[in-house]
């Protein structure tokens, strides 16, 4: 956290909510569930690349160690913190807004994939966009925890979610500037935890 608050000295605002959500993440991931994560137009190529992050090595290699593979293919992958990008999944998305109703496709979504132990992450630069506070209102009525990455405005998800990071910009692409190395830290630190430890 140090280093990252000497690199970004305006995320002080945000300390605590960044620490709650390395224990919430932290969490998920001991109490053996996954992690689900959606946003729109650039927060879209974010939760892209958060899962990225998780799903193999980050800053660390995470050697394998399941006696389940043979040692050919230990050697060739890399631990994963399960983790699904929902705007990844174009074709059912596609068909939902087609069919259905484009405000809840990534409620849909939420609803087929999340659990008790799961954590659904919902990056909205306004804390407002409507298929993401659907999604994670879904989240919570299903048992998942819910956290929200957002400007520095209150907003619907900061709200309801269990833990909400609002950055101190309320300028869209300025949010989504410090919204990258909040969550690269984030990864970083929870690959720390269940890794190297």
């Amino acid at each position: 956290m140090e280093n990252l608050l000497k690199r970004y000295p305006e995320l002080s605002s945000c300390k605590e909510a960044i620490e709650n959500a390395r224990e919430l993440i932290i969490s998920t991931y001991k109490n053996g569930g996954k992690v689900l994560v959606c946003g729109n137009g650039g927060s879209a190529a974010d939760s892209e690349h958060i899962v990225g992050e998780l799903m193999k090595g980050f800053l660390s290699k995470r050697t394998v160690t399941d006696e389940r593979l043979p040692e050919h293919l230990r050697q060739k992958l890399q631990g994963a913190l399960p983790a699904i990008s929902l705007p990844s999944q174009t074709a059912v998305l596609s068909a939902f807004i087609n069919d259905c109703d484009p405000e809840m496709l990534y409620a849909q979504l939420v609803y087929g994939y999340a659990r008790d132990n799961d954590l659904v992450i919902g990056l909205s630069t306004s804390g407002n966009s409507k298929n993401i506070v659907n999604a994670l209102e879904v989240a919570k009525c299903v048992g998942a925890k819910t956290l929200a990455m957002t400007g520095e405005k209150e907003s619907k998800l900061s709200a309801f979610c269990d833990v909400t990071i609002k950055v101190p910009e309320t300028e869209t692409y300025k949010i989504q500037e410090l919204h990258l190395p909040v969550y690269h830290y984030l990864c970083a630190a929870v690959e720390k935890e269940i890794f190297c430890e």
